[in-house]
């Protein structure tokens, strides 16, 4: 049983607030949001507190603000932590690719705060066995470090565009600042530009080459995919370079079914 209603009873006990005074404190909140869920009547309170009774978003909503806390707070103690969503993201593959904002409210993450001191960037090693402790950290810490706005993005379970580069299930870090096709200068694929790309029928990944009123999207060669030549910025803009990508290794499954595999190879042929 999750100790919910206990915090919440707590909470309550030390602002010096009655039970009659959160129901007219929520009271005010529904008429201002012209909403009778919000409101919290000292029966349904005491269910709250006693019985394990979970209280509804609105109400939860109304407990917030009234015991000044953070929503996200209330709801850790019901067993929703929204700082672990990035872990449950596997859990679904969308089929089409496109901009993700799952993660853009959190409010810490997981990450290393003390490395071995034998730790040395230039070599490749365990990065696991390199942390010493691991720590929750919050997001404002980090805010020194962003030198650009990014965008994330997901790979759709359906997108080989870029495939096997990045392959379907990536998730990728956009620079928006970067938001214009580069010609030449890279000396192999791995340093020529990937963008992330809007077009009128979604998202995808792929490098780009501009012309004098198109642009033309390129997929990997060893993709099925056939390049596209859309009408710049009709049809297709360039959201920004990809500048990162985090791909899970080893857990191999099929890329496409019978009937998607069918149209592949007729796509080849």
């Amino acid at each position: 049983m999750f100790p919910g209603g206990q915090n919440l009873r707590i909470l309550r006990e030390q602002l010096g607030l009655t039970m009659r005074d959160v129901e007219n404190a929520s009271t005010q909140i529904a008429q201002k949001r012209a909403n009778d869920e919000f409101v919290i009547a000292p029966s349904r309170l005491s269910d709250v507190e006693t019985k394990g009774v979970v209280p509804s978003i609105y109400r939860l909503y109304s407990l917030a603000v009234i015991y000044r806390r953070d929503i996200r707070e209330l709801l850790s103690w019901y067993g929703v932590d929204l700082n672990g969503m990035a872990a449950d993201l596997d859990f679904v593959f969308p089929p089409k690719s496109h901009v993700s904002n799952a993660l853009a409210n959190l409010s810490s993450v997981q990450l290393p705060t003390r490395l071995d001191p034998s730790f040395d960037p230039k070599r490749t090693a365990n990065f696991g066995r390199m942390v010493e402790q691991w720590g929750l950290v919050p997001l404002a810490y980090l805010a020194q470090f962003a030198t650009c706005q990014y965008t994330y993005g997901y790979i759709g379970s359906e997108d080989l565009t870029m495939y096997p580069l990045l392959p379907p299930g990536s998730f990728v870090q956009v620079d928006e600042s970067k938001n214009k096709a580069v010609d030449g200068g890279w000396r192999s694929e791995y340093e020529r530009p990937i963008y992330f790309v809007e077009t009128r029928n979604g998202h995808t990944c792929c490098w780009c080459t501009m012309t004098r009123e198109e642009l033309i999207l390129q997929p990997h060669p060893l993709s099925p995919v056939a390049a596209r030549a859309l009408r710049y910025p009709q049809e297709a803009e360039i959201i920004g370079q990809v500048v990162g990508v985090a791909i899970r290794l080893g857990d191999w499954r099929p890329l496409w079914d019978s009937s998607t595999n069918l149209k592949v190879r007729e796509a080849l042929n």
